[in-house]
């Protein structure tokens, strides 16, 4: 028996749009279209001249705030050394004012944290390893915060979406062996098959302006079967072979894709070679 198998097998990977925490004017960008990079490579920079002035100010207000609270504590501790003298209003008037300048050093303490943090963010960097595609930013570019500014293609994240007819989805399991064929590449992929797809859109589940479902009228002879997605998990990529997230391929599965192939299969796989 044949291995269940589709033509319809498209190569997919994770994009990482990048996005500033802070934004500014760009001014270096020290990467390049498709570049490889890895996680923690530099991607851009945004003008630090602000978060630096703002750091500096953090710095001072620190400063200032801790030298408010020892003349607030120090006064509050004289007065409560002076009980019989000094009356208990004052005394709680003077614990009152400590505790605020108190908090206004935590606060202090904050802020600078958060002018330490900006600086820090000015400097975008990649969160994962991949490459660099379609770089449209250049130095002078103002970068706006949440704004995605590049993509990254996660090298580690590759792996194939097959469209199976549902009329073969009964002999494909979790964990089967999978053999992938690119277009454009002679030797195979291997693989294993993940997951299979819990749902697919129904056109006909799509309500109408009075909330009931619009079902087509048209219903034709000939019934074709749905595609349904099974991911599999590439295992092994051959030497000289270059993954791009989109590319076509053709997808078998089960343990027939795995074991050496009969006279059929092997002109299969020819015909496969040529489609």
């Amino acid at each position: 028996m044949l291995a269940p198998w589709t033509r319809d097998g498209r190569v997919r990977a994770e994009v990482v749009d990048v996005a500033p925490e802070v934004a500014g004017t760009i001014v270096d960008i020290p990467v390049h279209d498709n570049q490889l990079i890895h996680k923690g490579d530099v991607l851009f920079v945004i003008d630090p001249v602000r978060f630096r002035i703002a750091q500096a100010q953090a710095r001072a207000a620190v400063a200032a705030a801790r030298d408010d609270r020892a003349l607030k504590l120090s006064d509050a501790q004289r007065r409560q050394g002076l009980a019989g003298v000094v009356s208990e209003a004052e005394q709680d008037r003077f614990r009152s004012t400590a505790s605020v300048a108190n908090a206004q050093l935590d606060a202090a303490t904050a802020a600078l944290d958060l002018a330490n943090l900006n600086l820090e963010r000015s400097i975008i960097r990649a969160p994962v390893n991949g490459y660099v595609t379609n770089l449209r930013l250049r130095v002078g570019d103002y970068a706006t915060v949440g704004q995605p500014r590049v993509a990254v293609i996660d090298t580690d994240s590759f792996w194939v979406s097959g469209y199976f007819e549902e009329t073969k989805l009964a002999r494909i399991h979790e964990g089967d062996p999978a053999r992938m064929k690119l277009m454009g590449y002679a030797a195979p992929l291997t693989g294993h098959v993940e997951t299979i797809a819990r749902g697919i859109n129904d056109r006909n589940s799509a309500p109408n302006a009075y909330g009931l479902q619009d079902v087509n009228p048209v219903f034709t002879w000939v019934r074709l079967g749905q595609r349904i997605p099974v991911r599999i998990g590439i295992d092994t990529v051959p030497p000289g072979v270059v993954l791009a997230a989109g590319m076509t391929c053709t997808v078998s599965v089960g343990d027939e894709a795995a074991r050496p192939q009969g006279v059929v299969g092997r002109v299969l796989a020819r015909l496969e070679s040529r489609i």
